[in-house]
């Protein structure tokens, strides 16, 4: 299964302690928030989506490149944890020039200042909203891949989240076909009646040609 991408404006914060050990805080996702729109349909993440993902092997990455990587929760560098907001995160990246200059600076001057995670998706639903707009609900994370400061949201990919929109659509059951009134039920009666009709008057008028012919051919003889 494909991964997905969303970013949040809930914006991350660098926060540096009384050792001058610093912490990258923030939200990869927030619950109950409607989505722009995705192209055709917005979005919603349930509270309880990531219940079952929080011990996954996640990793705290920058701008989703894997080559940056600047925590891991399965060392204690990076911790996850769930509140009334949303998933929230905490990092300790490296002490290295390159996380410093490439990213605890932008973060701490206000140039990158948005969060995203990757996720697969266990379970949705869709449903309108009472101005017919398509709203896509994200019940269940199966996978938490990472959570990620970035420097601009890239428009996500909406692929699979479509193919789901599909499938829901080939589930939907087809409306039937109402059953008939008495309106209606007469006038099957009626026009069965006169197909009857018709076929007896040509019928009777075919006989009818057959017996003068006969006579003509009798008088003929």
């Amino acid at each position: 299964m494909e991964i997905e991408h969303r970013v949040t404006d809930h914006k991350v914060e660098l926060r540096i302690d009384d050792e001058k050990m610093p912490t990258l805080v923030g939200y990869g996702a927030v619950f109950s928030m409607l989505s722009e729109n995705l192209g055709g349909f917005r979005e919603i993440i349930a509270p309880g989506a990531f219940d079952d993902v929080l011990d996954d092997d996640v990793r705290a990455l920058f701008n989703h490149d894997s080559n940056i990587i600047m925590g891991r929760n399965g060392n204690g560098t990076l911790k996850l944890s769930i509140d009334a907001v949303g998933l929230r995160y905490e990092i300790m990246p490296p002490n290295t020039s390159l996380i410093r200059d490439m990213v605890l600076t932008p973060v701490e001057r206000g140039d990158v200042n948005q969060s995203s995670f990757g996720f697969r998706v266990d379970m949705d639903s869709w449903n309108e909203d009472e101005d017919g707009r398509l709203i896509r609900t994200i019940q269940k994370v199966q996978r938490l891949i990472d959570v990620s400061p970035v420097t601009f949201p890239a428009y996500p990919d909406t692929s699979v989240a479509m193919r789901s929109l599909e499938t829901h659509k080939g589930t939907k059951k087809t409306p039937g076909t109402p059953p008939a009134g008495p309106a209606d039920l007469q006038k099957t009666i009626d026009e069965r009646d006169a197909q009857i009709v018709t076929l007896t008057d040509g019928r009777t008028r075919d006989a009818q040609k057959i017996a003068d012919l006969i006579r003509v051919n009798k008088a003929i003889a």
